[in-house]
């Protein structure tokens, strides 16, 4: 039994040794969270102190030394970045937490998309000082999809230049929330010591240079009074605006107690409509325990969500589940990690209840699939155990045709629960095993990691017969080659990193092709015409299938389809995929006899490619949303190459002695910038991309790559 460690105010928390001995958690006692930032917010920091001061953890993991529980891959510790989303399970009052710990550098998405798709609320870390960042932004829009009730931890209130009021309104200017600052904090940057509880007005003041555990609440400051008691009556009268109970006191005047304010949060915090506004410093280990205390009082159990909506794949009657342990078996795979003992499927119980040599059924694949085991998982550790209920968060071994986004139900109450979507990639490289002898071991590692990263693809090309890996970003890349290489030992060439480009058509245009070849003694014929119609929001090329029956049999439908979507897969220009056009298969003929779905789908990428190009090209390339934060000694050297690249600013605005240049790029001109960079502000700038659009190549530039 581990020791217990000093919990809230000073009563003991649970240990977590002892906590595992007794996994019997009420629902509306569990806590499904994860902790979402932009890159160097302080999260994995922030993560490790939540862990220490839970028990679950004996030392303070520090980034820079290598030593945090959740970033336990080599690169990641090797880079001090979070790569992989880490999953901890931890107890924090009478509540049990299933943490996240998620990547804040765009390139890793991915991981945080979904993340946010199995939890239940959400602890979003700022740096005080930068406030409001780029990838901030993204990752509150993917909360704001799943509909993630959140907190906001305001973090390095010690660093200079901190501003707890800058946070404030930069949370209601760049990300249109109304936030809800339930503390004001004592002191910024080397002054900073605490902070006002502004429910209870009282004063919490750490002790310097301790763990954090040895603090002292006690009345708020003479020369902070005043200032804390307008932040009260602000957060009052705001949480009066969204409680009508509140409402009613507020207005005739009776007194509002702690509990009513804190009730008064939960409700509009559930609902969406008020962010609560914690701050601290994660490093200097202060304000942690009160964040602790605000996941458990203000984000929601797995019963305040609402019931979870699928469909029947039969009927696609909407279903919904609401959680109960009691329901029908339903969880969703969101995550696969592969490792030496094989697959690990991470699930998301909804309802019901999983055991060890449990029959479960995926309606994908319509097949049962067997669990094997069940496992709490501890970032990279794991512990057997023998049963999981709704609520839980856990990994199962021994699923054998289940991927990212299945659904897993009962067998005889079947529901599909809405897959994920992930963005498409934008950087490609070229792999090449060294030898005829690594091609099927090439080949296994690939289709290893393409099972665990969705945004990771590969593809033949058709004309050099070169494998192409696709993903999100240079680091991307880099991570998964590094793996490939160091991890699974694969002897194998790599080509340097390249834009993903794609193809699209400048206007309608239609074609009719025939294919007519002898195979053997027996003919083949089949004509197809297809319309071409530019539609840009498509991802893809959509199929539309308007011939009549009598024109072509539905018995080839399936090849026409295929044949039109191979050939838009390997471009019709460039050989780059082929996005945002509708083809129409209009016409056709077939005969009695000669008629084959190989003729068909022959015929029908004839005919695409004729109509293509009469419709002519447009070359597409990835634009990055890009984010530089630059000291002014070095600004002109920064716009300079900025507008070199044909960078498009949109913003400029200078932030705590710092300028920060907001806008879009192609990704293109942006190989190598983080070299640049540093070499035009001796090392002292930033900055942060991430895709925003396909956008036409000009053409001018599209001249010279068609060279």
């Amino acid at each position: 039994m581990r020791p217990a460690r000093a919990g809230p105010g000073g009563a003991s928390s649970p240990s977590a040794a002892g906590y595992e001995c007794h996994m019997a958690v009420p629902l509306e006692r569990k806590r499904n969270i994860g902790i979402i930032a932009h890159i160097d917010a302080g999260k994995t920091t922030t993560t490790e102190r939540i862990l220490y001061y839970t028990g679950a953890e004996h030392r303070l993991g520090n980034v820079d030394d290598g030593t945090t529980v959740t970033d336990w891959m080599e690169e990641e510790r090797k880079r001090g970045i979070t790569i992989t989303a880490a999953a901890v399970t931890c107890p924090w009052r009478d509540c049990e937490i299933n943490l996240i710990d998620t990547p804040g550098h765009v390139d890793f998405t991915a991981e945080v998309e979904r993340s946010l798709r199995v939890l239940d609320g959400a602890i979003v870390v700022l740096d005080a000082v930068a406030g409001v960042q780029a990838q901030s932004e993204t990752v509150w829009r993917q909360a704001d999809h799943y509909r993630v009730p959140r907190l906001v931890f305001v973090n390095k209130m010690d660093r200079p230049g901190a501003d707890f009021e800058k946070c404030l309104a930069m949370i209601r200017s760049r990300l249109g929330a109304t936030p809800l600052a339930i503390q004001m904090p004592l002191g910024a940057g080397q002054d900073f010591v605490g902070a006002v509880d502004l429910l209870r007005m009282v004063a919490r003041t750490y002790e310097p240079g301790t763990d954090g555990s040895r603090y002292t609440d006690g009345p708020v400051p003479p020369e902070a009074h005043d200032l804390a008691q307008l932040h009260r009556e602000e957060m009052v009268h705001l949480l009066a605006e969204h409680s009508d109970a509140l409402m009613e006191k507020y207005l005739e005047d009776q007194p509002i107690g702690e509990d009513d304010l804190r009730a008064a949060i939960r409700e509009a915090t559930l609902a969406g409509r008020l962010v609560p506004v914690l701050c601290g410093s994660a490093l200097r280990n202060t304000g942690i325990q009160r964040l602790l205390d605000a996941v458990c009082d203000y984000l929601p159990s797995p019963l305040d969500v609402p019931p979870v909506r699928g469909v029947h794949p039969k009927t696609e009657q909407p279903i919904e589940r609401q959680a109960s342990e009691k329901g029908h078996f339903l969880a969703l795979v969101f995550k696969i990690a592969s490792d030496e003992h094989g697959d690990l499927f991470y699930l998301r119980l909804y309802a019901g209840r999983l055991t060890a040599r449990q029959q479960v059924f995926n309606p994908r694949t319509e097949a049962r699939e067997r669990v094997t085991t069940l496992f709490r998982m501890y970032a990279n550790a794991r512990t057997a155990i023998d049963e999981a209920v709704a609520g839980d968060i856990v990994a199962v071994s021994g699923l054998r045709n289940s991927s990212t986004g299945d659904t897993l139900c009962d067998p005889r109450h079947v529901v599909v629960l809405e897959r994920m979507s992930f963005p498409d990639t934008v950087i490609s490289m070229a792999i090449e095993p060294k030898t005829s002898a690594e091609r099927a071991r090439l080949d296994s590692v690939l289709a290893r990691l393409e099972r665990e990263d969705p945004t990771f693809r590969r593809r033949v090309d058709p004309e050099t017969g070169q494998t192409i890996v696709s993903g999100m970003g240079e680091l991307h890349l880099e991570v998964l080659k590094h793996r490939m290489l160091s991890d699974f030992h694969v002897a194998a060439n790599v080509g340097k990193p390249r834009v993903s480009y794609k193809e699209t058509i400048a206007q309608a245009a239609e074609a009719e092709a025939d294919y007519v070849q002898p195979m053997g003694s027996r003919p083949q014929f089949a004509r197809v015409k297809v319309r071409l119609e530019p539609e840009p929001a498509l991802p893809s090329v959509e199929v539309w299938l308007q011939a009549s029956e009598d024109e072509i049999p539905r018995a080839f439908h399936a090849a026409v389809k295929d044949g039109i979507e191979s050939s838009a897969s390997s471009g019709v220009f460039a050989g780059y995929p082929m996005v945002g056009v509708r083809a129409k298969v209009v016409g056709g003929s077939a005969h009695a006899t000669d008629s084959t779905e190989g003729a068909f789908a022959a015929a029908a990428a004839r005919a695409f490619r004729l109509a293509a190009e009469q419709a002519g090209m447009v070359l597409l390339e990835p634009w990055m949303r890009f984010e530089v934060i630059t000291p002014e000694a070095h600004l002109g050297d920064v716009l300079a190459d900025l507008n070199a690249r044909r960078a498009q600013i949109a913003e400029q605005q200078l932030q705590a002695g710092v300028h920060v240049i907001a806008g879009k790029v192609p990704l293109s001109e942006m190989f190598g910038y983080a070299t640049a960079l540093r070499s035009l502000t001796q090392g002292r700038a930033m900055f942060t991309m991430e895709p925003v659009a396909y956008l036409p190549v000009p053409d001018d530039v599209a001249r010279k790559m068609m060279l």
